[in-house]
């Protein structure tokens, strides 16, 4: 248990931030099903509009601190190899 009022002040801090976190990791992983969802359905112009706002939201959380930069890349390259590869 924190002791210090900085150490209590820190414990609200990181509640506060780690709910922040879990929203926002929560809806980048929502626009990430979407674009998943449109590939299924062989809808490549959804696709690709879902595209746009997934990467958006990936890059955020990448200067945000919430995702590696590299684990971001690999997921907007395999995305876009998938939207690709709709005939």
């Amino acid at each position: 248990m924190a002791n210090t009022a900085q150490a209590k002040k820190r414990v609200r801090q990181a509640e506060k931030s780690r709910l922040a976190n879990n929203a926002y990791r929560s809806m980048m992983r929502t626009y990430i099903k979407k674009v998943l969802k449109a590939i299924k359905e062989n809808d490549k112009d959804n696709a690709n509009v879902c595209m746009k706002q997934a990467q958006a939201m990936l890059d955020k959380a990448v200067t945000k601190g919430l995702v590696h930069k590299n684990k971001a890349g690999r997921s907007v390259s395999r995305l876009n190899a998938r939207i690709k590869a709709i005939v």
